[in-house]
């Protein structure tokens, strides 16, 4: 019987077809292993809670950077320390949000301040489109309440074309405001550098003004039911606050008393140099920071850092600023 010996089986070369295969499964896993492009972009903004009965939707303009200079009563260099030990870049400037909030009540839809449009730059003007990813449309809107009428809260009340955007709302802005802002003879008494602030005011309210649908208020005034005129003027000659009350809570929309909350809550007596009598603003601001913290009711800022919602507590020989959590829609608190 004739044993056969085992055949050895020695490997030859992979096949060109084969090692092609495996050189493209390499790179595809390569490929694989590098992450999309970054994404810039930010998501919409908009943030909403519960007040007692009151959902309150805070809408983010935009922002701007503020030169820290415009800040007046602390030296500059103290200032920026301050704002260093706090992580605020101060380069190239103090970026400073610009807030407006819409306000459900039950029975009326209103907006406290409107956003800046196109008067300031490409980093403002977004109230509408916020608005609108929020869930509403400007044409549900039915009141529109002013703090004061500088262009950062009014311009937006109008489109490019001078329209008004919110066709079906009333518009109400404090007397004293509108008696200053409003005047074309103080206007033309101003230096001429000065008098844009007085155009952009009578160009965002012309349209309200021409269809009948502007009116103004006195301090302490029941604007709508549950919804009182709080007198801040300092800032500008009429500016005004928004008590909106409910059973158990309310909030205090303050529009302008603080600008700066890396320095101002913890030193009220620093003025801006947009305040229209500084000495008043600080007064202002001293008597609302003390009574939001004595009564433990929410506030609301245009230029707190968005959403500008929280509550104010007493610390040292100033206060400190406790910014609202990131959460669900409650209704029970």
């Amino acid at each position: 019987m004739k044993v056969m010996a085992p055949k050895m089986i020695v490997p030859g070369p992979v096949p060109a077809v084969g090692a092609l295969a495996l050189a493209l499964a390499s790179l595809s896993l390569a490929v694989q292993a590098a992450p999309p492009d970054q994404r810039r972009d930010q998501v919409p903004g908009w943030f909403r809670m519960m007040v007692d009965q009151h959902e309150v939707t805070a809408l983010y303009d935009g922002y701007i950077d503020l030169d820290t200079g415009l800040l007046t009563g602390m030296d500059q260099e103290a200032l920026r320390a301050h704002l260093d030990a706090l992580f605020i870049d101060t380069e190239p400037g103090v970026q400073t949000a610009v807030n407006a909030f819409l306000v459900h009540t039950g029975d009326h839809l209103v907006l406290v301040d409107a956003g800046s449009a196109a008067c300031f730059g490409p980093t403002l003007g977004q109230v509408e489109a916020n608005l609108r990813a929020s869930g509403y449309a400007p044409e549900e809107v039915d009141t529109l309440l002013m703090t004061h009428l500088h262009p950062d809260h009014v311009c937006g009340l109008v489109d490019g074309e001078g329209r008004p955007v919110y066709p079906n709302a009333e518009l109400r802005a404090s007397r004293g405001d509108a008696d200053f802002w409003l005047s074309e003879a103080r206007a033309e008494a101003v230096p001429e550098e000065d008098r844009a602030f007085f155009d952009m005011a009578r160009n965002a309210v012309a349209p309200y003004r021409e269809a009948g649908r502007f009116s103004t208020f006195e301090p302490g005034d029941e604007l709508l039911p549950g919804i009182e005129a709080r007198d801040t003027h300092g800032h500008t000659p009429g500016h005004a606050s928004f008590l909106f009350e409910g059973d158990d809570d309310e909030i205090l929309v303050w529009g302008d008393v603080v600008h700066s909350y890396g320095v101002q809550f913890d030193d009220p007596s620093v003025a801006i140099e947009f305040d229209t009598d500084p000495e008043q603003a600080i007064a202002t601001r001293q008597a609302v920071l003390e009574g939001a913290a004595e009564d433990a009711h929410w506030v609301a800022g245009a230029h707190l850092p968005f959403p500008g919602i929280g509550h104010v507590i007493r610390e040292g020989e100033g206060y400190r600023w406790l910014p609202v959590e990131f959460g669900p829609i409650r209704e029970d608190r």
